[in-house]
């Protein structure tokens, strides 16, 4: 009996009861976007996983850092495990990245993470293989639970079943909690998307100012006394010259020659183009935000409600990084259990030392307690007998 068939037979309490069935439709949480996600864009375009990729990890330096404290932080944990096999698979790392911090990483932005087990020819695991999380999709069975993994690259299509023929498991599948898909998990990337398309475009105008002298161009007012226009050769003219001449960074206070009943009228900058710096500071908070980083740690201005720097690191961990690495680390010993029976894996929280304080105060307490045996304070605090 295979273990995904003992785990099936556990769950049926012996009493024939089967499972209920789940849904065989894709739906994908970064192929497309309910019409309700956006109600002031109901015509919004679909969600393209790629190049949200592109746009917030690629090109937005506020939600790139904020992924990789997490994905760095998670890969970068002490771990405590029992088991020194268990441990230097987990250690492997996956081309030049370690693998926890890739794992990490696909789950923050995309919300799946699948990992091959690969396998020698005793079928004992020898190293595990994080997938491209876009380029998996599940094939679900008849009654709509996972029977295989089709795993796309380009034109071509790489079948992966559950089990091997020995009925040993051949993917973990890792996921975020996702209330409306039985098979996929919500991503923090699909959460802040239209936070990374308002600050890139906040960067944009920026960029557009700072090209233009930082400044409206204002306007030339041409005025004639005999109340003749300029001919169309001279309005090209003019433009062609203001163009080569004094638009642009390099051209930034250069002076301007006007003649012909041509005067410059300066125009300054609108309250709506001032309130781009706090939108952009806005929208960077709501990346931070998704991705669970305190803004403090990003250097944000505004909504820093920590104390210093100890505070939101602390908050990372205890919010944002413990959470993340328990989900990782006991998918990996689930998957991993039918080699590695009864064996442990988890963030050695005593070597942290972000938690050192809260650590340090708990075994204050623990160590004051005289109603306690020894024994039981070894037990509250995690040692080992």
């Amino acid at each position: 009996m295979s273990f995904l068939t003992t785990l099936a037979s556990a769950f049926k309490g012996g009493g024939g009861t089967q499972r209920v069935p789940v849904s065989r439709g894709f739906v994908s949480p970064w192929s497309t976007l309910a019409p309700s996600a956006f109600e002031a864009a109901p015509q919004a375009p679909p969600y393209d996983y790629g190049a949200a990729v592109r746009e917030a990890y690629l090109a937005n330096p506020i939600a790139q850092r904020a992924v990789r404290i997490v994905a760095e932080g998670v890969g970068g944990a002490p771990l405590a495990c029992d088991h020194p096999a268990l441990a230097r698979l987990i250690a492997g790392s996956a081309g030049t990245t370690p693998l926890l911090e890739v794992l990490a990483a696909q789950l923050s932005l995309h919300g799946n993470a699948f990992v091959q087990i690969i396998k020698d020819a005793a079928g004992t695991p020898v190293d595990l293989f994080p997938l491209r999380p876009e380029r998996v999709k599940v094939v679900p069975g008849a009654d709509g639970w996972p029977a295989a993994y089709h795993y796309r690259v380009g034109a071509d299509t790489i079948a992966l079943a559950v089990e091997d023929e020995g009925g040993w498991p051949n993917i973990v599948h890792l996921r975020a909690f996702h209330p409306a898909d039985d098979h996929y998990g919500a991503g923090c990337l699909a959460a802040a998307h239209q936070a990374v398309a308002v600050h890139n475009a906040a960067s944009a105008w920026n960029r557009a100012l700072l090209d233009n002298a930082a400044r409206p161009s204002g306007a030339l007012v041409y005025r004639d006394g005999d109340g003749a226009e300029m001919t169309g050769d001279q309005f090209d003219r003019l433009k062609a010259e203001l163009a080569a001449a004094y638009q642009g960074a390099g051209n930034a206070g250069r002076p301007m020659l006007l003649e012909g009943g041509l005067s410059w009228q300066s125009m300054a900058l609108s309250p709506a183009d001032m309130d781009f710096a706090a939108l952009k500071a806005a929208a960077a908070r709501d990346i931070a935000l998704a991705f669970g980083v305190p803004p403090m740690l990003l250097g944000l201005p505004g909504d820093n409600t920590y104390a210093n720097f100890r505070e939101a690191g602390r908050a990372l961990w205890r919010l944002t990084l413990l959470p993340l690495a328990a989900r990782i680390l006991d998918g990996l010993t689930h998957g991993l259990a039918p080699w590695f029976e009864g064996a442990a894996l988890a963030v050695d929280q005593d070597r942290v030392p972000a938690l050192a304080e809260d650590r340090e105060a708990l075994w204050a307490r623990v160590s004051a307690a005289d109603f306690l045996t020894d024994a039981e304070k070894r037990d509250l605090l995690g040692v080992k007998p």
